[in-house]
């Protein structure tokens, strides 16, 4: 297992023995940014996938939901720990939702062909055997597929002027942004990057250079106090500018990509994830 952020190591170890007692761990990875080398503590979320010995009866299901409630109340930094529990007999079935605990909730989702493709790539190996053999592998048409599917029936409606509320907020601008260079990306050349590569993609595709500034500060800054963006003007202008550039390159960027390689839709597209509140 390579080394952790000395932050996080407590979290994981505590996690591990408290979600062990709780199911048959079998294996625990680390995929996202943690496994690409990109992990900001604080700031990065911790996502993990848990291989687990058995289906997962509903009392099960409680107590990983406690183990999570526990986890926050005691390490705040666990706010950010979201993971999904994939039973070992199902893990082949790629349309399968699973238990997951993500952002305080509890609910059921797949493991998305994107964490699918990180975790090949080079998961960080918590216990257990690696994700090689006992998760399938991802090729790179069903990677695409998946992402024009999120780019057209989730991202493109959030960009629209009934939602301009919404990118107020700095997740939005953030993950709207960020969003949008990592998939141009993957759906160039096949490759997935890390945030930091993608404010770097945001330069070279022209995007509003103080809108990709303030992104920055906010994942990389040390001075977090300062914030440019602090002025309802600021903000308005902000959230303007970078709903407009990211509408009008996924506009383009589906143009480009209108008809798919022949053959069926994967199944993964089929999973939608519903639009934010208005």
């Amino acid at each position: 297992m390579r080394d952790l952020p000395t932050a996080v190591k407590p979290l994981l170890a505590r996690f591990m023995s408290d979600a062990g007692a709780a199911v048959p761990l079998v294996a625990l990875w680390a995929h996202g940014s943690l496994a690409l080398g990109d992990y900001q503590s604080g700031r990065s979320d911790l996502d993990l996938v848990a291989l687990v010995g058995t289906e997962l009866d509903g009392a099960q299901q409680a107590e990983l939901r406690a183990v999570h409630e526990r986890l926050i109340a005691d390490v705040p930094l666990a706010r950010s720990l979201h993971c999904t529990y994939v039973p070992r007999g199902d893990a082949t079935d790629t349309a399968r939702r699973h238990p997951t605990w993500a952002q305080g909730e509890w609910f059921e989702r797949p493991v998305t062909p994107v964490s699918r493709r990180e975790l090949s790539m080079g998961a960080v190996v918590l216990h257990g055997p690696p994700p090689a053999g006992l998760l399938p592998g991802v090729s790179d048409r069903e990677l695409a597929e998946f992402i024009r599917a999120e780019l057209e029936d989730y991202w493109l409606p959030v960009t629209s002027s009934a939602k301009a509320g919404l990118w107020l907020q700095d997740i939005w601008v953030d993950l709207g942004m960020l969003t949008f260079a990592r998939a141009s990306v993957t759906l160039r050349d096949g490759r997935l990057i890390t945030k930091r590569q993608a404010l770097d993609e945001l330069c070279s595709m022209g995007a509003p250079a103080a809108v990709v500034d303030d992104i920055r500060r906010r994942r990389y800054g040390t001075n977090l106090l300062k914030n440019p963006s602090a002025s309802a003007d600021r903000r308005a202008r902000r959230a303007e500018q970078a709903r407009e550039f990211v509408r009008a390159g996924i506009t383009a960027l589906l143009a480009r990509d209108e008809s798919p390689p022949p053959g069926p839709v994967p199944s993964s597209r089929l999973t939608r994830r519903p639009l934010p509140p208005a």
